[in-house]
């Protein structure tokens, strides 16, 4: 399910006169995303290198961005996705997932009940939680813990669900995944 882009930080708003941006980064050390060699736009087609950073707060950054040295140019760039091809990325340690392989998989009980697949890996601040959109049905939302997701199958396309008890899987759910 692994995207050939991965998404790794998105320009803000201009801060100052002289060109610099804001830069929210969704690299686990925020300053790292600095040393990617080959960042671009969502399509791949248009490259970014930054040549200063700085932290503001938390994975909020001050950048200066090569080629761009006003207020305007930075303008420009406000909301702009970062990205980099996903072979130019160290492969996760054990029991670390990039939310890229995670969107796609199907989520299982252990009795294979399909609960629908993994639609999007959100973080509001107290950890990921994965967005699992059934085929019928409002989307749930399970928090991705070993307690609540003990097994990641990246090969077989899954993860093994074992729901909260506040998530009661029905027959009638399960019927709707037929």
């Amino acid at each position: 399910m692994a995207s050939s882009r991965i998404l790794v930080g998105i320009f803000g708003a201009p801060h100052g006169v002289r060109g610099e941006l804001r830069l929210k980064s969704f690299t686990g050390d925020p300053l790292a995303i600095a040393d990617y060699k080959r960042l671009t736009d969502e399509s791949g087609a248009r490259p970014f290198k930054i040549i200063a950073a700085r932290p503001l707060k938390d994975d909020m950054l001050i950048v200066r961005v090569e080629g761009v040295a006003d207020r305007t140019a930075a303008e420009k760039l406000t909301n702009v996705s970062l990205s980099i091809a996903r072979e130019d990325l160290p492969p996760a340690d054990e029991e670390e997932f990039y939310h890229a392989d995670l969107i796609g998989l199907r989520a299982e009980t252990r009795d294979g009940a399909v609960l629908g697949k993994i639609a999007a890996v959100l973080n509001f601040g107290a950890g990921d939680i994965l967005d699992v959109r059934p085929d019928v049905g409002e989307n749930l939302l399970l928090p991705f813990t070993k307690k609540v997701v003990p097994q990641v199958d990246l090969a077989g396309g899954r993860v093994i669900v074992e729901p909260p008890d506040e998530i009661i899987v029905t027959e009638e759910d399960e019927a709707g995944d037929a």
